[in-house]
């Protein structure tokens, strides 16, 4: 793949609890430098992005019930609402992962769906968290994914204890097929990392580590 190719891949991102507008600045004209997805921040710093990624062809993606996805879908839903009327275009939002943990995978859907109807006409990305989940648990939500009308399934939030696989990727491209994105997050920090996730089958690279990884590749 080529150096913009990945650029055009990558979702700059910053979702720490102490970033700044001063560090959303920064975010954004890197985002518009390298040609990048979209820059990901935090909800409240939406408003902020969007102004300043007015006209650049650069994305504008939140985060929804982030990060441990234990919010009601109400709440979800309405968070995802203000966050599409404030100029986010991609929400990415994380799922009841206890409920994954006790197979009701049908409220995971619903949960989901709820999010997807709130946020058109965003792209959303449903945030599996698949450091706690088997291999059985990522395949059902996947498809519940898949059916709630969901545009990507993405790996990790990077909040917990532990980040996109190789092998958690191949197993949600394979489940998901060629239509539905498949997003690596968590833990990618180099160019190699990179690409092994493109490799198994990632479409879209959440880094916060984006400059880095393009320094690599010059």
């Amino acid at each position: 793949m080529t150096r913009q190719e990945i650029a055009s891949m990558i979702d700059h991102t910053i979702l720490k609890a102490v970033a700044t507008r001063q560090d959303v600045e920064k975010l954004c004209g890197e985002a518009k430098e390298y040609k990048f997805a979209s820059v990901c921040v935090n909800p409240v710093q939406v408003p902020l992005a969007a102004r300043l990624l007015a006209g650049s062809g650069v994305d504008v993606c939140t985060v929804v019930g982030f990060p441990l996805g234990a919010t009601s879908s109400k709440i979800k839903a309405a968070e995802a609402t203000w966050t599409v009327e404030n100029g986010a275009t991609e929400v990415d939002m994380v799922i009841d992962v206890g409920a994954a943990k006790e197979g009701r995978f049908e409220d995971v859907k619903s949960d989901i769906a709820a999010v997807v109807a709130a946020s058109k006409p965003a792209i959303v990305k449903v945030i599996l968290e698949v450091c706690y989940l088997t291999d059985e648990e990522i395949v059902a939500c996947c498809k519940a994914a898949v059916e709630a009308g969901a545009h990507f399934v993405k790996t990790s939030t990077g909040f917990g204890e532990g980040g996109a696989t190789v092998k958690a990727v191949a197993l949600m491209r394979k489940t998901v097929g060629p239509d539905i994105g498949v997003k690596a997050a968590g833990g990618i920090r180099t160019a190699k990392d990179a690409l092994s996730m493109v490799e198994a089958g990632a479409s879209r690279l959440g880094c916060s580590a984006g400059i880095a990884i393009m320094d690599e590749l010059d």
